[in-house]
């Protein structure tokens, strides 16, 4: 199941979910030295964070591989089969 969060991040522009990204990932590094120094109220917020930052990472990926041409898929398969093996 979609979360509301997935959902939200589907409909943000190209542009708009990079800044989001990079956004999110000051924010990050910051709660990080904040915890680091003087400790946070809620350390779970890291993590929260943390997650956000693969949720929108997971989108840009899902964008990059939906506009790539048939050959390049092909050739991704490929690439794909040979690492299970």
């Amino acid at each position: 199941m979609a979360t509301k969060k997935y959902i939200e991040l589907q409909e943000f522009s190209d542009a708009d979910l990079l800044n989001e990204l990079k956004e999110t990932e000051v924010q990050y590094r910051k709660l990080k030295l904040d915890h680091a120094v003087k400790g946070l109220e809620n350390p779970q917020v890291i993590k929260e964070v943390r997650r956000d930052i693969a949720r929108l990472n997971t989108e840009v990926r899902r964008r990059e591989v939906a506009g790539l041409t048939e050959a390049q898929l092909a050739k991704r398969s490929k690439i794909r089969k040979r690492r299970r093996n």
